[in-house]
């Protein structure tokens, strides 16, 4: 350990020598003048004196990168047309304020723009807010007006549930008494076939269905003429009321 310091004081003094040979040699320093330079040195770092701060780019970025790291304005001079558009100029004085030296006049709209902007607004929205207001009231009442109408047209068929049940009810009895009609019409013209021959006989067999329609027809026929015969007395009974309370 003390050979190492004595070795740093070695190298110390040597370094030092060759520092002052350099001065004498190159500089032409005589040992006087070297004596009153190292007391003036000597005086100056006692001196408490402020070294001023030297703003450099060291970091090897371009302009416009270190002055946005730095939050300052990329250019300070119009770089493309872009820059000297509104919507640039607006941008920088929104983001860096005062010092994007920006007029904060171009983020007003000037008179034109104004006159634009109404003749617009005059075209997209011919009405006014009053207007609107007036005519939202009115389409919300007619809706209110729907809605109540709705509700009572529902609540009166409510009303008349029960008896289309009932009418519904009539008209499915009425159809199952026609069918079963029908049946019973079917099967008792089988059975007169049957008696017309005499004898069992296959109702796929040809004659059978010969029959079977002959009777059919006649059964129609008679069922069009009871009809026509209901109706005509039908009518002469209300021609006959019809006459007496005349």
């Amino acid at each position: 350990m003390k050979m190492s310091f004595n070795l740093c004081r070695i190298v110390s003094k040597d370094i030092k020598y060759f520092s002052v040979s350099y001065k004498r040699y190159f500089l032409g320093i005589s040992k006087n003048q070297e004596n009153e330079e190292t007391t003036e040195s000597t005086n100056f770092v006692d001196d408490k004196i402020e070294t001023p701060k030297v703003n450099r780019n060291k970091s090897g970025l371009r302009t416009a990168d270190w002055n946005r790291l730095h939050n300052r304005r990329p250019y300070h001079a119009a770089q493309s047309w872009v820059h000297l558009t509104e919507k640039y100029q607006r941008k920088m004085f929104g983001q860096y304020g005062f010092e994007s030296n920006v007029n904060p006049r171009i983020c007003y709209p000037t008179k034109l723009d104004i006159e634009a902007k109404m003749r617009y607004d005059r075209i997209a929205e011919p009405h006014t807010l009053i207007d609107m207001m007036n005519a939202a009231t009115e389409e919300k009442e007619q809706q209110r007006k729907k809605v109540l109408e709705r509700d009572e047209e529902i609540h009166n068929k409510m009303k008349k549930l029960d008896q289309w049940k009932q009418d519904l009810q009539t008209k499915v009895d009425k159809k199952e008494a026609e069918v079963l009609a029908a049946k019973q019409r079917k099967e008792r013209l089988v059975e007169e076939v049957r008696r017309h021959f005499g004898f069992k006989i296959d109702p796929r067999d040809d004659r059978f269905k010969a029959v079977l329609e002959q009777k059919e027809k006649e059964e129609k026929k008679k069922m069009k003429e009871d009809k026509r015969q209901a109706k005509e007395q039908k009518l002469m009974s209300k021609l006959i009321a019809t006459t007496s309370q005349k």
